[in-house]
């Protein structure tokens, strides 16, 4: 049968699966398999999992109740295997290296931060606003001016605008941010965000993390919107 598996933890990882059941449409007791140093979290499946909402729920809490105790090397949904004796092979052998992911995650959750333009007219104003140029054609077009070419040439300037206004605090809320962290990624984000952050941060620099992006909130310019979701398993930090 075979099996899927939620994530690699140490042998001697303190929050054991008992009494928890996997994912699947006949879900089954979630076990251990233990080889060498290493523990992997698994359960027996007898169909293809796909990403049906319970599941994805499963999953993600059995990950939190591990996290709760101890550092683990979280999988991505879906991820199955063969059998047991395949399990504890790609545990063998690549060892060395869930060892070192193991150790380099000790002490972290994974943070995501998430900017987006909540008022978009305001934002158009702003431009109109400090952009000379822009003011023009939009003050033409207002007057009646039937020029197709104004519309596009208006629609060029505030979308540049827009870009560089973004690119800049996006760039300013990395920079502040990472301080707070170990190791940080940037995700292409997608729209409506212009950010998409993540970030391990340790325990121990939470309550500072968690501060400053209040403060940034606080500093934004209206109309901006700065979310921050953790403490989450640290997917983005493993390989």
């Amino acid at each position: 049968m075979a099996l899927y598996v939620y994530a690699i933890t140490g042998k001697d990882h303190p929050r054991h699966p008992d009494g928890l059941t996997g994912v699947g449409a006949h879900p089954s007791a979630v076990r251990t398999i233990t080889e060498g140093p290493l523990t992997a979290v698994v359960s027996d499946v007898a169909e293809e999992i796909r990403p049906k909402r319970r599941d994805l729920q499963i999953h993600q809490e059995i990950q939190e109740h591990l996290m709760a105790g101890a550092v683990v090397l979280p999988l991505q949904f879906g991820y199955v295997a063969d059998s047991d004796q395949s399990v504890r092979q790609a545990l063998e052998e690549n060892a060395a290296a869930y060892l070192a992911a193991l150790e380099r995650l000790d002490g972290c959750a994974e943070y995501h931060v998430r900017a987006s333009q909540r008022d978009e007219e305001q934002l158009l104003r702003d431009v109109l606003e400090e952009s000379a140029e822009a003011r023009e054609l939009n003050d033409r077009i207002r007057a009646g001016d039937q020029n197709p070419q104004l519309p596009l040439a208006l629609g060029e300037i505030v979308a540049h605008d827009v870009q560089e206004r973004q690119e800049a605090l996006a760039a300013g809320l990395v920079q502040a941010l990472t301080a707070y962290a170990r190791e940080h990624t940037v995700h292409p984000p997608a729209y409506p965000d212009f950010l998409n952050l993540s970030l391990l941060v340790p325990h121990e620099k939470k309550d500072d993390f968690l501060t400053a992006h209040k403060g940034l909130t606080d500093q934004v310019e209206d109309g901006v919107d700065v979310r921050v979701t953790g403490p989450l398993p640290p997917y983005s930090f493993v390989q």
